[in-house]
């Protein structure tokens, strides 16, 4: 069961110059103004596009939550919540560039150093355009709400575990 002692890093990931990428980075700005947060005890962190430099961040985490743009089943605007090995086995058999650092790349970092922690989940969103723009189209902002209960209700369950 995790504590407020426990350190729970919720993590909103996207460039927010590449309208639905910014998807995650948006979640978190929505449960900031949430009062159940500071209740939780919860760290949020806009992740951007910072890619390695996240490790130090996540190693020092008890939990963590991720929020990403992500191409799970379903129109834009669907959302997917992947949990432990799940979301592990999602990251590994998702397709993407042979140059890209990628989420699952940082997680072997944290695995290397043996920091992986026991509660984690990926909550992917899946978007509608990945083009130039500062604005989350209408099926993407949408969810936004959603995907912030989302991880309101994940917490809350992984502290009465």
């Amino acid at each position: 069961m995790l504590t407020n002692e426990h350190i729970i890093l919720v993590l909103g990931l996207g460039n927010v110059l590449l309208t639905d990428e910014a998807v995650g980075v948006r979640v978190v700005e929505a449960l900031s103004e949430k009062p159940e947060i500071d209740q939780l005890g919860v760290k949020l962190m806009d992740g951007g596009t910072m890619g390695l430099s996240l490790l130090v961040e996540m190693e020092d985490s008890d939990a963590l939550v991720i929020i990403d743009a992500a191409l799970v089943d379903g129109p834009p605007g669907t959302i997917e919540v992947f949990e432990g090995e799940a979301m592990d086995h999602f990251l590994r058999h998702r397709g993407r560039s042979p140059h890209d650092i990628g989420l699952d790349d940082i997680l072997d970092g944290l695995r290397l150093r043996e920091a992986v922690p026991e509660h984690r989940a990926l909550i992917g969103i899946r978007p509608a355009v990945l083009t130039v723009g500062e604005e989350l189209t209408p099926a993407v902002e949408g969810a936004v709400a959603a995907a912030a209960q989302s991880v309101i209700d994940l917490i809350i369950r992984w502290k009465q575990i």
